[in-house]
């Protein structure tokens, strides 16, 4: 008897705790999410003029135009258009640094910009942890500005106040550095471009 009567105060406990962590808590902190932060909670995906998503700008995305800023590199491989959509993958290619195909890599990478005649910045050269890193320094920004510039006909000083529109600051004021958007950015430039053409 007392085992029946200990084996549905357990079953009880289980059916409570359930409850509670599966259905109550995930709840509510749904509803906390969408209340509060709306756009965060549901992937702050980013809209075109026609409504359309062209991304998330918590997501790096690979552009290979020369009229777009460029991201990270990336161990992950994104799928291609005009502005690329994210596959979801994450990872970094957990290559050391004394690995042969990740220094070949960085060297190919870094001979690209020397053609340029810059210095790269790190992050134009060193891909991210996750892969999913959306932004990039203000040096690396300022290292693709003549380049942007010139592939859409335009001077630099009309794309700078772009720039610092979309330089998202340190986390809390003191954590991390200024990084910009690349996504956002890019993306302002093809508005600006779709404004001047109707003008």
């Amino acid at each position: 008897m007392v085992f029946i009567r200990e084996t549905i105060r357990a079953m009880r406990m289980i059916l409570l705790l359930w409850l509670l962590t599966a259905i109550i808590y995930p709840v509510a902190i749904l509803g906390v999410g969408q209340f509060a932060f709306p756009s965060s909670a549901n992937g702050s995906i980013v809209l075109n003029i026609d409504a359309q998503p062209i991304g998330s700008s918590l997501i790096g995305q690979i552009f290979t135009s020369d009229k777009y800023f460029q991201s990270r590199p990336s161990a992950v491989r994104y799928s291609q258009g005009r502005i690329a959509r994210p596959t979801g993958i994450s990872g970094g290619s957990n290559l050391a640094p004394s690995n042969s195909e990740l220094t070949k890599r960085i060297i190919e990478e870094a001979t690209q910009f020397q053609d340029e005649n810059i210095q790269p910045a790190a992050d134009l050269i060193y891909s991210s942890g996750s892969g999913l890193d959306p932004h990039i320094s203000l040096k690396a920004t300022r290292q693709q500005l003549a380049r942007v510039a010139q592939a859409r006909g335009i001077k630099e000083d009309e794309i700078i106040p772009l720039i610092n529109k979309y330089t998202d600051s340190r986390f809390l004021g003191i954590f991390g550095e200024p990084g910009v958007n690349v996504l956002r950015l890019n993306y302002a430039l093809d508005l600006q471009e779709i404004n001047r053409q109707q003008n």
